[in-house]
């Protein structure tokens, strides 16, 4: 910040100092060049002519007032000629080149006068040239007067004005780099205090940071990483909890495998029979890791980007198709009806929501059983009721059926289908349940398991 605010500070007070030494010049010259016109003018007021016009005959008699104001300082030499129109010298200095130039048209000062820059006797030299008319009682002419000087005491004054202008400059810049660090120091101490304490924490501390004390400007920022503190706070857990609930779930069908090997090497039971156990148990544990595989991967999509909008109805009637050889094998009395019903959410959380729903009637549904399916919209919901002809369940059994790893004896299974639908649901923002479906006499036909989610916008749907 400190390189950023005195860098261009610096470039514009280099330039602001380049102008003012510009300018200083220019008032320089302007002043003494009013002198120079002065002692041009002394010159003129005492010259003499003879005769008129071109037989005019000059006479000059410089005095010493004219130099006077140059001798004062030791420092400035001044030189002066005067000659005729024709560059013919009458006074002064012979070496003096003659002026040559013209007469502005608008000249700074009330009299025929021109400035220039020349050089004489090898130093530079600033030239005043007076075209001054002369008349006497014997005559009438023109004189041509120049006074030239030395430039030592105009660059000694411009180079003192230069020196206390950067010096003040310099002041400047200092005060300001003074200011600049005293206000970053104090305003970023708050920002060092943060750091600090952030540094400071145990790598699994993810609260949320305290920012009451910190300025303004830095509330969002602490708003953001208290999001992403929470965010990542929340993976941490789950992924402690796949890990735990993997080891602890996978060691069991892994015991049971490895005592099924070994009884069928002491050769306990028929080979056929010792493998068919063994693949059932293979079986079991395929589907618990698959189960567990989907339950991470649905935390794992929550977190991701805003999904797109998915025509529940096509997932639902895709996921149909594709179990109809489980309803022929049951010999189930199917029937589906769907509604056009576009959700925001991701494609794969929906065909894995319908999937395990279906896959939890069929297999409670017993032979040449019914099995509906509904689809409908009703305001800015979508409602799906999947229907089956089961035994239905008791009530309290449903209140723990969503929690992983809880599954009963009505509904046999590694307990993680149900589960796996409730995150889904959650992370789509709509709700699940399961209710018995009873007739007048309060008997159980069977169980309805209802999904409600938000409704997306018909045009948006793809």
């Amino acid at each position: 910040m400190l390189v950023g605010i005195l860098v261009p500070t610096l470039l514009v007070i280099c330039f602001n100092t380049w102008s003012l030494h510009r300018k200083a010049l220019v008032a320089l010259n302007t002043a003494y060049d009013r002198t120079l016109l002065a002692s041009a003018k002394s010159i003129s007021e005492e010259l003499d002519v003879t005769g008129y016009d071109e037989l005019a005959e000059l006479r000059a008699i410089v005095p010493y007032s004219a130099q006077e104001a140059f001798e004062t300082d030791n420092q400035s030499r001044l030189f002066y000629r005067v000659s005729n129109l024709q560059g013919e010298l009458i006074s002064g200095f012979a070496e003096l080149p003659v002026w040559r130039g013209s007469i502005p048209a608008r000249p700074p000062y009330a009299a025929l006068v021109d400035f220039y820059d020349d050089h004489f006797r090898g130093a530079p030299v600033r030239v005043a040239v007076l075209l001054q008319p002369v008349s006497s009682s014997e005559g009438r002419g023109m004189a041509m007067i120049q006074v030239a000087e030395t430039l030592e005491l105009r660059e000694a004054a411009a180079l003192q004005i230069l020196w206390d202008t950067m010096a003040r400059q310099l002041m400047l810049i200092v005060v300001i780099a003074l200011i600049v660090v005293l206000v970053v120091q104090r305003a970023t101490r708050p920002v060092r205090q943060l750091s600090q304490t952030i540094q400071t924490r145990r790598e699994d501390d993810l609260s949320p940071i305290d920012g009451a004390s910190a300025p303004r400007e830095l509330q969002p920022l602490i708003d953001a990483t208290n999001d992403v503190m929470q965010r990542l706070s929340h993976l941490l857990e789950h992924q402690q909890r796949f890990v735990r609930d993997a080891s602890h779930q996978l060691r069991t069908p892994l015991a049971v495998l490895k005592t099924q090997v070994q009884s069928a090497l002491r050769d306990d039971l028929p080979h056929r029979q010792a493998l068919e156990e063994i693949g059932g148990t293979i079986e079991r544990a395929t589907q618990l890791a698959n189960q567990m595989l989907a339950l991470a991967k649905v935390e794992q999509l929550r977190q991701q980007s805003q999904p797109a909008v998915v025509r529940w109805d096509d997932v639902l009637r895709d996921v149909a198709l594709d179990i109809s050889p489980l309803i022929a094998q049951s010999d189930l009395d199917f029937g589906i009806q769907t509604a056009p019903a576009p959700i925001l959410a991701h494609e794969w959380m929906l065909r894995e929501l319908c999937r395990n729903l279906l896959h939890n009637a069929i297999r409670h549904t017993p032979e040449h059983g019914a099995l509906n399916v509904t689809l409908q919209v009703s305001g800015n919901e979508a409602v799906l009721t999947i229907a089956d002809s089961g035994p239905g369940i008791d009530a309290e059994l449903a209140s723990r059926l969503f929690q992983p790893f809880s599954a009963g004896d009505v509904r046999a299974g590694s307990g993680l289908g149900l589960a796996i639908c409730q995150q889904i649901v959650l992370a789509v923002g709509g709700s699940v349940a399961l209710r018995n479906r009873v007739d007048g006499a309060g008997q159980i036909l069977g169980l309805d398991a209802v999904v409600t989610l938000p409704h997306a916008a018909p045009e948006s749907a793809r």
